[in-house]
């Protein structure tokens, strides 16, 4: 009887892990974190930083403060424990887009289309004015240097066109038309 319930015990277990295997793999995949391999590298590096370097200075200020004393009028020492907290929120963070990550390379060929990693050159219908844009993932986003994440309404509403093809772009000061001058990897 006991060795009956043990192996149903053990098939029950082996189908509920391969379950919670399946479910775990369905959701991260559909929370990919696109990004170039600068940006993956980028993030990388600032993991390595926050680990090797800002959170032992931290554990030094927070040892300090207390050898001051008091806790409960000891600023530095408050102030020491909420970056311990930011540092392991940002750490957590980054860990987490890591292991998430879909590293996108670019193609050798010239795209005939928008898609991540390239670089659309854009005029705006209204001004005349040239623009250019690379598409890359959100932490590496910084439209005043022409990179702009994949999320924004510019990115999504270039996705999937070609050149000479128009777009309008819901903008929060209103509707904004483009055409589509040159797609090219940089």
């Amino acid at each position: 009887m006991a060795a009956a319930i043990a192996a149903h015990f053990r098939r029950d277990h082996v189908e509920i892990r391969w379950k919670l295997r399946l479910a775990d793999e369905a959701i991260s995949m559909s929370d990919r974190v696109p990004m170039t391999p600068s940006g993956y590298e980028a993030l990388k590096l600032e993991l390595s930083r926050l680990k090797t370097e800002e959170r032992p200075k931290n554990v030094k200020e927070i040892e300090e403060a207390l050898a001051h004393g008091d806790l409960s009028e000891n600023a530095e020492y408050h102030a020491a424990k909420e970056r311990q907290g930011h540092l392991a929120g940002r750490i957590a963070a980054l860990e987490d887009k890591l292991a998430r990550a879909q590293v996108i390379e670019n193609g050798r060929e010239t795209p005939d289309k928008v898609k991540f990693g390239v670089t659309v050159v854009l005029t705006d219908v209204d001004t005349d004015e040239e623009v250019s844009y690379r598409i890359v993932g959100e932490d590496e986003s910084d439209p005043k240097q022409g990179l702009i994440s994949v999320t924004s309404p510019v990115a999504r509403a270039l996705m999937n066109k070609g050149v000479d093809d128009e777009v309008v772009v819901k903008a929060p000061k209103g509707d904004r038309g483009f055409e589509i001058l040159a797609i090219r990897y940089d």
